[in-house]
């Protein structure tokens, strides 16, 4: 059966670590991978989010299915942990090859090496991603631990990604006259490759492992019954179907797509708007230390104290707000100039306190997904934990991909070309990029946090659910009403 109480403390460091995997292929995917393969191996950055696209596209459509059939899996290792061993190995490989083509291709054929790559590493990661996530409503049923499970598992994930790129900026990319930082010493990006990949096989390993004893306790997959095509896609819109999915859902497409944007122009705007060095983009990214550790501290008391959607939307507003706001006052003049440790500091200051409520925020809306479960179960008489991550997961891959092709468009716009240095952009350029990435970010922020607004499930629903399901009941789940 699930949990009712409080993991212990293993459980919770057993399945945040899993989180680590996704937080290195998401930081190396998301914030240089655009920068390596167009800056340094000179391919276009239209293909290179072509690529990114593709592969996005292909491994979206893949949630649903790993959703619904881990929703359903019959082995004597559960649900959801054969997926996650089979994704181990596979995955690891996958992303060592794309931090690693080799050095004669060009063009087409480089673009062919990294969509195959990329295709590999995203389709074997959402075998761990989809059942591994799920698991987070089956390992406890409270309210506040669920948001405590999560909140270890968004923590691992941007400190695992963020200390294999300090390794990358800090270690592995060597300055160079010409090369302040340190971007075109190719041997460094594949050390990069060979360590990320060895990070992520360990992380998925320790999660597998780390919770394999939980799974005589884990919900059994439903009676067995004939399914044909049809009934698998019914059964899964009767899932998707639920208000409050469809708000998480909607507020994950714009959420993301503005983290896409944000992660693929962040070196842009470090290096070319900022203008700061190797040192200080290394310091910026160190300080994120500290925005997961607040996090950790900040989302599941507020959670407790206010309730998940009033908590989420609070944080959202303010970390919202905040994140854009030093590039817009550098466009009217009202920061210190480039060079100067005034700005650097206001910079890393703001970075510091808004990234750790954006990560809170994360972590809440995370949580958010687990009690959706229960609300469905009274609705349709199954528990679909795969199908409801497998959703978030499938809106984030498509978002974070439309987030790519907007980058570089603003790329594109500002006519930031494959191959250019920071010396070498135009103050019209930096002018167009620093508004390209501010006002995206702005106007798809406020859609998300309209949309979360929709959310309809309280500490009191909640609480009424697990109720109805513990009585039997089989009447239709009981909602918010404001």
């Amino acid at each position: 059966m699930v949990e009712t109480g409080k993991p212990s403390l293993v459980t919770r460091l057993a399945y945040g670590i899993g989180g680590a995997a996704g937080g290195i292929k998401n930081n190396g995917f998301e914030y240089v991978l655009l920068l390596f393969y167009s800056q340094i191996m000179g391919l276009s950055a239209v293909l290179v989010a072509a690529a990114l696209w593709i592969a996005l596209l292909i491994d979206a459509f893949s949630d649903p299915v790993v959703g619904y059939w881990s929703d359903n899996m019959r082995t004597k290792w559960g649900r959801r942990h054969p997926f996650m061993y089979i994704a181990m190995v596979p995955v690891a490989i996958g992303y060592f090859f794309v931090w690693n083509p080799p050095t004669e291709l060009s063009g087409l054929n480089l673009f062919a090496w990294l969509l195959a790559f990329t295709v590999i590493v995203r389709l074997m990661y959402t075998f761990f991603e989809v059942p591994s996530t799920a698991l987070a409503a089956e390992l406890t049923q409270d309210y506040d631990e669920r948001t405590s499970l999560m909140s270890f598992r968004y923590f691992f994930a941007w400190v695992g990604g963020l200390t294999v790129q300090i390794i990358l900026f800090f270690y592995l990319l060597k300055p160079s006259e010409g090369d302040p930082s340190g971007f075109f010493h190719i041997p460094g990006w594949n050390t990069y490759g060979l360590i990320g990949a060895s990070c992520i096989l360990v992380s998925i390993a320790i999660t597998s492992l780390g919770t394999h004893r939980h799974i005589p306790h884990l919900k059994a997959p439903p009676a067995a019954r004939k399914l044909t095509p049809m009934k698998i896609l019914g059964e899964i819109w009767e899932t998707v179907s639920n208000p409050s999915f469809r708000a998480l859902f909607i507020a994950t497409l714009f959420g993301l797509l503005a983290s896409g944007i944000s992660a693929t122009l962040n070196q842009y705007i470090n290096g070319f708007f900022w203008e700061f060095t190797n040192v200080q983009i290394t310091g910026l990214t160190v300080a994120v230390y500290v925005s997961a550790i607040l996090a950790l501290v900040i989302a599941p008391p507020v959670g407790k104290a206010f309730g998940k959607k009033k908590a989420a939307i609070i944080i959202g507003f303010l970390a919202f707000t905040i994140a854009p706001m030093p590039v817009i006052l550098r466009q009217f003049g009202l920061l210190p100039p480039n060079g100067t440790d005034a700005l650097y500091y206001i910079v890393i200051t703001v970075t510091v306190f808004d990234l750790a409520l954006i990560i809170a925020y994360q972590m809440l809306a995370a949580s958010m997904v687990a009690d959706i479960v229960e609300q469905n179960e009274l609705a349709t008489g199954r528990r679909s934990e795969g199908i409801y991550f497998a959703g978030i997961s499938f809106m984030r891959k498509l978002a974070q991909g439309m987030g790519v092709l907007t980058a570089s468009g603003v790329l594109a716009v500002a006519s930031i070309t494959p191959g250019m240095r920071a010396a070498q952009a135009s103050e019209e350029s930096i002018r167009i990029l620093g508004w390209g990435y501010a006002l995206s970010l702005l106007t798809l922020w406020t859609i998300m946090m309209v949309c979360i607004s929709f959310y309809r499930i309280s500490r009191e629903d909640h609480e009424a659910n697990l109720e109805a399901l513990r009585s039997g009941a089989t009447t239709q789940p009981r909602f918010e009403k404001s």
